[in-house]
C-alpha cells in the first residue's frame, strides 16, 4: 500500500505533463500493476482533482475584485468605443472618398508606365529588327537590279550577323526559309545568263576571229613592209625594171600602211569590245561564293567543248569558195581568242593545260578537215588564198600562245597539191601556146621589134646581129611565150613559199623542184603530145627541134632568175639544178623519131601511088614522074633539115666534137647513137667508093677525096671502138 502510492503520483505527474496523444502507455501501466491498482489509482486521481479545485477557488477568490474592477472599467469604455467607432467609420468614409481620385490617377500612372515600358521594349526590339529589315530590303533591291553577287554578300551578312539577333521572331524564320530559295533563284538566273552568253559568243565567234585575224595581218603587213623598206639589198640582183617597180610598190605600200595604221589606231577592237563577258565573271563569282565553283567550271568547260566541236565541223561546200574557209578560220580563231581572254581574266575557270588540250584536239581536227577539203580544190588561185588564210590563221593563234608548227607542216602538203594544180593550169597554157603557134621563125622588121622579143627571151646570136632588118629569129613565137610562162610559174610557186617561215635556201630548193616538175613532166608531156599530133608535119617537127634547142639554152637563165629571186648562189652545195636539158633533149629525140617515121610514110605514099609500066621492054631514058616528085619532095625536105643542129655532125663534119664530148651530159650530139652514126658513115664511105669507081678510075689519085676517105676510115674505127666498148659494158 505504502509502495503503490508513490507510483500513482508519478503516473499522475506524467499524465499532467505528457501530451494527451501520448498518454496511452501511461494509462496502460495502471492496468498492468497489482490487483486493485485501478481502484486505488482512481481514488488517488479524485483526491488530486479536489486539490486542484481548491487551488482554483483560492485563485479566483484572490483575483475576483480585480476582475470586477476591470469589468467596471470596460463598461465605462464602451461608450467611448462606440463614439470612436463612429468617428473611425466617418473618417474611413471620407478617406475612401478622397482616395478614389488618387486611385484613378494612380491606375492611370500605372497604365502609362506599362505602356512606356512596352514602348521602350518595342523600340529596343525594332532597333534590332530594323537593320535586318533594311538588309532584306536591300537584298530585294539587289535582286531586282540583277546585282546577284552583291545579293549573295548581303545574304551572308544576314545569316551570320543580323538574323541571329532576332531569330525568335516569326518573320526572321520566314526570311531564313527564303534565303536558300533566293540562292537557287540566283543560281538559275546566273546559269541562264551564262547560257545566253555562250549563245552570244557562238554567234559572234566569226566576227571576233575576223577582227583578230585582220589585226594580225595588218601587223604582219606593216612589219614586212617596214623591213623591206629598210633592206636596201632586197632584190638587188633582180632585173632592173622589176626592181624599180618593186621599190616603187614598197614605198607606196609602206606609205599606205602608215596611213591605214593611223586611221585604224582608234578602231582597234578586242574580244571584250565585241562581247560582254560580265555574265561569266558574275556566274563564276556567284558559284564560287555558293561553294559550287567546281560544278560551274565543269559545266562551262563541257559546254565550250561542245561548241568547239560545232565550230570545228565545216560546211560541206566550204572548199568551193575562199569565203567558206575564211568563215571557218574566223570561227575557230574567235573561239580560242575568247578562251585566251577567259584564261587571263579569271582564275581557275580556264587553265593553260585545258586550253592546250583543247587546242591539240582542235588542231588535229583542223588538219584533217583541211586535208580533206583542200584535196577538192582544182583552182591554184583558191589554193593560194587558202594558204594565205592558213598563214594568217596560224600567225594569229601563235600570237595568243598556241603552237602552230603542225599547220606549217600541213602547208608543205598543201604546197605539193598547189604545185599539182599549177602544173595542170600550166599544162593548159602550154597546150594553148602550142596550138596557137605557126611554127615558123619569128620575123622582126626593125630594131624595136627585135628588142621586144629579146626582152621576153634571152636570145643572143652575133651572126644574126650583123644582118640587116628585116630578118628572122630562128625560133617560133611559142619559145618566148613558153619562157615567160615558166617564169610566171616560178612567180606563182614563189607566192606559196612566202610567209612559210622557211629559209631562203629552202625556198630556193622548193622553187627549183617545182620548176623541174614543170619542165620534166608538164612541158615534156605537152611536147610529146604535140609531136605525136597528126597535123604536125615535117616542117613543124623541125621547128620544134629548133625551139627545144633554144629553150634548152635558156635553162641557165632560168636558174639565174631563181637565184636572183631567192638571193641564193648557184654554187651553193645544196642548190638543186634544173633538169630542162634532158627534157628538151628527150623532146628532140622524139621529134627526130617522128620525122623519121613521117618521112618513111611519105616515101611509102609516093611509091604506093606511083603508076609504073611493068611491061616496058627497055628504058626510055627518062625518070618516072613519081620518082621526080619524090626527089623534089626529099630535096625540099632536106633543105628544111639544114636548120637542124643535129645535122651539123654530117653537114659540117664535126666528128672531132662528137668524139671529144661523147658520154658527157652537155654534149652537143648527145642523142646521136654511135651505132647509128657508124651505120650512116659506113654507107657514106661505101657510096663514095662506088661513085669513084663508076665516075673516074683516076679519082683515087685526087688528094681531097683521099683525105676525106682517110678521115672517114679513122672516124669509123673510133666509132667501132665505141660500139664495141658499149657491147662489152652491156
Amino acid at each position: 500500500m505504502a509502495e503503490s502510492l508513490p507510483e500513482h503520483d508519478r503516473i499522475l505527474q506524467e499524465i499532467e505533463s505528457t501530451d494527451t496523444a501520448c498518454v496511452g502507455p501511461t494509462l496502460r501501466s495502471v492496468y498492468d500493476d497489482q490487483p486493485n491498482a485501478h481502484q486505488r489509482f482512481m481514488e488517488k486521481l479524485d483526491a488530486c482533482i479536489r486539490n486542484h479545485d481548491r487551488e482554483i477557488e483560492k485563485m479566483c477568490n484572490f483575483h475576483h475584485q480585480g476582475f470586477v474592477d476591470a469589468i467596471t472599467e470596460l463598461l465605462k469604455v464602451r461608450a467611448d468605443a462606440e463614439k470612436l467607432k463612429v468617428q473611425v467609420t466617418d473618417t474611413n468614409r471620407r478617406l475612401q472618398d478622397a482616395g478614389k481620385e488618387v486611385i484613378a490617377q494612380t491606375e492611370e500612372i500605372i497604365r502609362c508606365r506599362v505602356q512606356q515600358r512596352n514602348i521602350t521594349t518595342v523600340v529596343e526590339k525594332l532597333q534590332l529588327c530594323l537593320p535586318v529589315l533594311e538588309m532584306y530590303s536591300k537584298l530585294k533591291e539587289q535582286m531586282k537590279v540583277k546585282r546577284y553577287y552583291s545579293a549573295l554578300k548581303t545574304m551572308e551578312q544576314l545569316e551570320n550577323l543580323y538574323l541571329p539577333r532576332v531569330s525568335q521572331y516569326r518573320f526572321c524564320q520566314i526570311m531564313i526559309e527564303n534565303l536558300p530559295k533566293l540562292r537557287e533563284e540566283i543560281k538559275e538566273i546566273s546559269m541562264s545568263d551564262l547560257k545566253d552568253f555562250l549563245e552570244s559568243i557562238r554567234k559572234h565567234s566569226d566576227r571576233i576571229g575576223e577582227t583578230a585575224m585582220k589585226q594580225a595581218q595588218q601587223q604582219k603587213t606593216f612589219s614586212t613592209t617596214l623591213q623591206k623598206h629598210h633592206n636596201v639589198n632586197y632584190g638587188r640582183n633582180m632585173h632592173l625594171g622589176r626592181s624599180r617597180i618593186l621599190e616603187s610598190r614598197n614605198e607606196m605600200t609602206l606609205k599606205r600602211t602608215f596611213e591605214e595604221d593611223d586611221e585604224h589606231d582608234e578602231e582597234v577592237l578586242t574580244a571584250q569590245d565585241l562581247v560582254d563577258f560580265s555574265p561569266v565573271y558574275r556566274c563564276l563569282h556567284i558559284y564560287s561564293v555558293l561553294g559550287d565553283g567546281e560544278i560551274f567550271e565543269n559545266y562551262y568547260r563541257k559546254q565550250r567543248r561542245k561548241q568547239a566541236r560545232l565550230v570545228l565541223q565545216p560546211q560541206s561546200s566550204m572548199h568551193e569558195t575562199v569565203e567558206g574557209y575564211r568563215r571557218y578560220f574566223s570561227q575557230i580563231v574567235g573561239f580560242f581568242v575568247v578562251e585566251d581572254h577567259i584564261l587571263h581574266v579569271t582564275q581557275g575557270l580556264v587553265t593553260r593545260t585545258y586550253t592546250d588540250e583543247l587546242w591539240n584536239m582542235a588542231l588535229s581536227k583542223i588538219i584533217a578537215v583541211l586535208r580533206t577539203h583542200s584535196s577538192y580544190c582544182n583552182d591554184p588561185d583558191l589554193v593560194l588564198e587558202l594558204k594565205n588564210l592558213i598563214v594568217v590563221f596560224a600567225d594569229t593563234l601563235q600570237g595568243y600562245g598556241f603552237p602552230v608548227n603542225r599547220l606549217f607542216d600541213l602547208l608543205f602538203e598543201i604546197r605539193d597539191q598547189y604545185n599539182e594544180t599549177l602544173l595542170k593550169k600550166w599544162s593548159g597554157l602550154f597546150r594553148d601556146i602550142f596550138e596557137a603557134d605557126n611554127y615558123s621563125p619569128i620575123p622582126v622588121a626593125n630594131e624595136e621589134e627585135y628588142k621586144i622579143v629579146i626582152s621576153k627571151f634571152p636570145f643572143q646570136d652575133s651572126e644574126l646581129d650583123k644582118q640587116c632588118f628585116p630578118k628572122k629569129l630562128p625560133m617560133s613565137q611559142s619559145v618566148p611565150q613558153i619562157y615567160i610562162q615558166v617564169k610566171e610559174f616560178i612567180y606563182a610557186s614563189l607566192k606559196f613559199s612566202e610567209s612559210l617561215h622557211r629559209s631562203s635556201t629552202e625556198i630556193d630548193d622548193m622553187l627549183r623542184k617545182s620548176t623541174n616538175l614543170l619542165l620534166t613532166r608538164t612541158l615534156s608531156s605537152c611536147l610529146q603530145n604535140l609531136i605525136k599530133k597528126p597535123h604536125i608535119g615535117l616542117t613543124e617537127l623541125v621547128q620544134i627541134i629548133i625551139n627545144t634547142t633554144h629553150l634548152e639554152l635558156a635553162c641557165k637563165y632560168l636558174e639565174d632568175f631563181i637565184s636572183n629571186i631567192t638571193n641564193i648562189s648557184q654554187v651553193t652545195v645544196h642548190t638543186a639544178r634544173l633538169y630542162g636539158l634532158s627534157t628538151f633533149k628527150d623532146a628532140r629525140h622524139a621529134a627526130e623519131g617522128e620525122i623519121y617515121t613521117k618521112l618513111n610514110q611519105k616515101i611509102d605514099e609516093f611509091i604506093q601511088i606511083a603508076d609504073y609500066d611493068w611491061t616496058m621492054s627497055e628504058s626510055d631514058g627518062r625518070a618516072s614522074g613519081y620518082l621526080m616528085d619524090l626527089i623534089n619532095f626529099l630535096r625540099s625536105t632536106f633543105q628544111v633539115f639544114t636548120h637542124l643542129p643535129l645535122l651539123d655532125l654530117f653537114m659540117v663534119w664535126d666528128w672531132s666534137t662528137y668524139l671529144a664530148d661523147y658520154g658527157q651530159a652537155t654534149s652537143k650530139y648527145l642523142r646521136v647513137n654511135p651505132s647509128t652514126a657508124l651505120t650512116l658513115l659506113e654507107k657514106v664511105h661505101r657510096g663514095m667508093r662506088d661513085s669513084s669507081k663508076k665516075n673516074n678510075i683516076f679519082a683515087q689519085f685526087r688528094k681531097n677525096d683521099r683525105d676525106k676517105q682517110k678521115l672517114i676510115e679513122t672516124v669509123v674505127k673510133q666509132l667501132r671502138s665505141l660500139v664495141n666498148g658499149m657491147s662489152q659494158h652491156t
